[in-house]
């Protein structure tokens, strides 16, 4: 019996996967952006199952986004394999609205993908979405888009004249450089928006698939042909591999931005990200996942989907005999260890120490309140992906704030202005209280609202904290020491603001939604806060 593969494969945030196969093993690595570690790559075996086995980019030297603004940091990864080492290009972006990027390109390599990764060496900044070629000759190919800051192109509302064709230019190894004439090798179809670049070669031509339409509902994969690595290319007979954007009927929607892989019996597939939107406004509230889509080579010499058209399906035969997905649909931590749970992630600082402590008090994680929620620069806030349209996170929080300035507890987070936190603090009048702290998208000014105004005041000791998300609603709870029963606390938010399209809407965030734990201190005095559980179950609506 065949097995199958359920898409996405990696549900939750996954965008842009780069692809590689090494003997019997497959990774994908996927972008972060401003979350840290950056880059997420994960192994499977029999490509149904998947596995998180490392974020590469793990100290200063290699990562810093510290001021990164959102949706920046590290754009889409390119994983290879050659001559005895993984080889991992990405970009740094460190700009996003305006006629400027400021994208940074470097590598870093690694023995193995589980082993210490190297200091990064500095390649380019001509553009972002960088992969590197090892061509059969033993030389290295470097390429990247170009951004074309001369246009009416911003953050946002981006448009296809600042997305100026692919470059290629050769990288010497020994000297550790680019070296020869950069060449403007791919100037994409009239879908426009050209980016994410990755060639391999087959039957003596070379093939390029590259991502289109941008990062929206008209994303799509295209694919083009040359004889020769510099072109120039010609576009496959349906211009584009895998799209949805003739067809808004189907499950998998926003389908682009991928790479080819072959079986080591020669099957062929390809990943691309993916949005699966909820009604009735269409809005990712997963971000861009990744999956796989079967293909098949045909006489003409060029690939194709196996069911015959560009659009992604759901479930695709997987290529051995065996293979059972195995859901999490539970996942729960005491902070018992000396190192996060793997799912955890926090934003842009290299220096963890700083904002959280496994150690300070044992069975508990300790957040030291820091900057703002949404603080660009450095702020405490450990939280993990939304992989289920329906979810129940609880955890329980020690806080004993003594200023309306020190704020901690869950927060359903996606960016500085789009995120849901239920928060303890410290009023004049009523003391230590529960309240909700809430900013649905209020693009440019970031605006909080409470929907429970000044909040429920609070005996002293632990308080239990939970929400739950039902696709587009979310509602709060909370459970003192001395409570049997959780109660609810405030109205039913809009969940699906925490998405792409909430806020300022499509292409003005790319990211993914998350929930977790946050404290933030803006007295400066950097009060602790005392996570000892986090819970994460999905539910059925």
């Amino acid at each position: 019996m065949t097995a199958t593969i359920r898409n996405p494969v990696l549900p939750g945030f996954n965008p842009d996967p780069s692809i590689c196969r090494v003997g019997d093993d497959y990774y994908i690595a996927t972008s972060t952006f401003e979350w840290y570690p950056g880059v997420q790559i994960h192994h499977s075996r029999d490509l149904v199952n998947w596995r998180l086995v490392r974020r590469p980019l793990e100290r200063a030297s290699q990562l810093d986004m510290r001021g990164n603004p959102d949706s920046c940091g590290v754009w889409a990864p390119c994983l290879s394999y050659c001559d005895g080492l993984f080889w991992l290009v990405y970009t740094d972006v460190k700009r996003l609205d305006g006629n400027f990027k400021d994208a940074h390109n470097y590598i870093v390599t690694a023995e193995a993908v589980e082993a210490t990764w190297s200091d990064p060496v500095y390649v380019n900044s001509s553009g972002f979405d960088p992969s590197l070629f090892h061509d059969d000759d033993g030389r290295k190919w470097f390429l990247n888009m170009q951004w074309n800051h001369r246009t009416e192109s911003f953050g946002g509302s981006p448009k296809s004249p600042a997305f100026d064709g692919i470059l290629l230019q050769e990288w010497d190894e020994r000297t550790r450089k680019l070296v020869g004439p950069v060449k403007n090798i791919f100037a994409g179809s009239p879908l426009g928006l050209v980016e994410g670049p990755h060639l391999f070669k087959r039957d003596g031509w070379y093939y390029l698939t590259v991502a289109e339409g941008g990062t929206g509902y008209d994303h799509a994969v295209g694919m083009a042909r040359s004889r020769t690595i510099d072109g120039p290319y010609e576009m496959h007979p349906n211009v584009h591999l895998i799209t949805s954007k003739d067809h808004p009927e189907v499950a998998l929607q926003r389908a682009g931005h991928g790479q080819y892989v072959e079986t080591p019996d020669g099957q062929a597939y390809h990943t691309h990200l993916c949005g699966r939107p909820l009604p009735p406004l269409r809005r990712c509230t997963l971000g861009r996942e990744t999956a796989l889509q079967k293909c098949v080579w045909r006489e003409d010499g060029w690939l194709y989907l196996e069911n015959g058209g560009p659009v992604p399906e759901l479930t695709v035969p997987a290529p051995g005999a065996t293979g059972t997905v195995a859901e999490r649909v539970v996942n729960e931590t005491d902070f018992d260890e000396l190192a996060l749970p793997p799912e955890f992630q926090w934003l842009r600082t290299p220096v963890p120490s700083r904002i959280f402590s496994l150690t300070a008090r044992t069975g508990h994680l300790r957040l030291f309140g820091r900057e703002s929620i949404g603080s660009w620069f450095e702020q405490a806030l450990v939280a993990r992906r939304q992989e289920h349209h329906s979810f129940r996170a609880e955890t329980v929080i020690d806080f004993a704030p003594d200023t309306y300035q020190q704020v901690a507890g869950l927060t359903h987070y996606y960016n500085r202005q789009k995120f849901h936190a239920l928060g303890i603090t410290h009023h004049e009048t009523l003391g230590r209280v529960i309240t909700i702290l809430s900013c649905p998208g209020d693009f440019p000014n970031g605006r909080l609202a409470y929907p429970i105004g000044s909040g429920v005041a609070l005996a002293d000791g632990p308080v239990q904290l939970a929400m739950e998300v039902r696709d587009n609603d979310l509602r709060f709870f909370w459970r003192g020491t001395a409570q049997a029963e959780w109660a609810a606390i405030g109205p039913v938010l809009d969940a699906g603001v925490i998405s792409d399209e909430g806020g300022r809407g499509e292409h003005g965030s790319f990211t993914g939604a998350f929930t977790g734990m946050f404290a933030f201190d803006i007295s400066g005095r950097a009060i602790p806060a005392d996570f000892d559980r986090f819970r994460y179950q999905a539910l059925t609506v």
